[in-house]
């Protein structure tokens, strides 16, 4: 393949993508009910977590035992100022109030958290029929006390939503390739302090 047949087909993609947006745009959704979540501040509504914005960004992440969960909240929490200018953000997963914040801290990860503990909202809100635990993000839309699931994606290698498997892309490399990892330091064959109460 060329460098010209590689534009090419760049371009189309960037069409498609507009096309897709403005299908986005206009669709309005389905109503859902006022589900309730967990927090560290106690039991919140669905309702709740808009804020003051008319839009809420759900990111459902499968945990803090999912590799691939922490490798999309990670490229996120950087854009979240961006982000939680448009709409509400809130990260949510089947873990404790306190796992998913002690995780979101080692993390780094600034997100709004709350847990839907496994219970009917991932149940009746997963991105892919089928899955109770899919990672994915859902955007609501408020209309008074009325909330419509506007759109929805499923989170996975090589998607649009994590720009890192671009960037993969462009030096030859894919899932086949390369697979996240929570840290990447290597052990030292030798440590020159003694090597004593090292956590891996």
């Amino acid at each position: 393949m060329s460098s010209e047949e590689i534009r090419r087909l760049e371009k189309q993609i960037g069409e498609q993508i507009v096309e897709l947006n403005k299908l986005r745009k206009a669709h309005r959704g389905a109503e859902v009910r006022n589900y309730t979540f967990a927090t560290l501040e106690g039991e919140s509504a669905l309702l709740d977590l808009f804020g003051d914005k008319d839009k809420l960004l759900m990111i459902h992440n499968m945990g803090q035992g999912c590799r691939y969960c922490t490798l999309w909240g990670d490229g996120f929490n950087g854009l979240l100022a961006h982000l939680e200018s448009a709409m509400s953000v809130v990260l949510v997963s089947k873990d404790p109030p306190e796992t998913q914040r002690r995780f979101a801290n080692s993390r780094g990860w600034r997100f709004r958290l709350a847990s839907h503990g496994g219970g009917d909202y991932i149940r009746e809100q997963t991105t892919m029929e089928g899955s109770n635990n899919m990672p994915g993000a859902v955007v609501y839309q408020r209309d008074g006390d009325r909330i419509m699931r506007k759109n929805d994606c499923v989170f996975g290698p090589g998607d649009l939503y994590c720009s890192l498997w671009s960037l993969l892309g462009l030096g030859g490399l894919g899932e086949d390739e390369w697979t996240p990892q929570y840290v990447y330091w290597s052990r030292p064959q030798k440590l020159e302090d003694g090597g004593k109460n090292v956590l891996d």
